[in-house]
């Protein structure tokens, strides 16, 4: 299967979140000072401080991120190499050292966390720089705040298309919150596994596009 390049220099246009030299786009969950390591251009989760999310909050958009997962050969499951990138805090997709699996189900690197699973197995062995590059359409909601469409994301992972459009079925596991938003911040889960980030950026998109001919 050919895969398929997203930009990874930040077009003119984007919100560059991280660029390799500090925190200072990111708070905790709890509004406090994000406290992850950040040494050569990248941010490390540091166990146990929490996880850390942007400062600005976004409803359509593109991101694109490079993320790392340590080599943790006696570990298995959920227990290797885990994180994940929530969208608009509510929408995890989830990073975890995947790598080799034949079939990866729903708890795997490139699902949506225990909702849909991803299409092939585009993960690179630990230790290596990967890439996740996704379009996120937010929920729509009428003038009564009824949703009339849930949310979706695309999602490529080195290139490969893993995440197809798909509906999403509500907020998954540890979202920020149970009520689905219609705008939200990116967050980086710290799941007690020392994973990478690396070059973050978004670039908001319109709501929607011109009526006119």
């Amino acid at each position: 299967m050919e895969s398929t390049q997203f930009q990874i220099t930040p077009p003119e246009d984007a919100t560059v979140l991280f660029d390799g030299k500090d925190l200072s786009n990111w708070i905790k969950g709890d509004g406090g000072e994000a406290e992850w390591e950040v040494a050569d251009d990248a941010m490390t989760v540091v166990p146990g401080t929490g996880d850390i999310m942007s400062k600005e909050e976004f409803t359509d958009f593109m991101f694109h991120l490079e993320f790392m997962t340590p080599d943790m050969p006696e570990a298995t499951g959920q227990a290797k190499g885990n994180s994940g990138v929530f969208l608009q805090g509510q929408y995890e997709i989830q990073v975890l050292d995947s790598y080799g699996k034949d079939v990866p189900g729903k708890g795997d690197c490139g699902a949506i966390y225990n909702q849909f699973a991803p299409l092939v197995n585009a993960c690179k062995p630990p230790l290596q720089w990967q890439t996740y590059d996704a379009i996120f359409r937010a929920v729509r909601r009428d003038e009564e705040g009824k949703v009339i469409e849930q949310a979706r994301v695309t999602v490529l992972q080195n290139g490969m298309v893993i995440q197809n459009n798909v509906q999403l079925q509500g907020p998954t596991g540890s979202a920020k919150g149970s009520e689905e938003v219609e705008a939200g911040p990116l967050r980086l889960q710290d799941h007690g596994n020392e994973v990478k980030y690396r070059n973050i950026w978004i670039v908001p998109l319109p709501l929607k596009g011109s009526d006119k001919y």
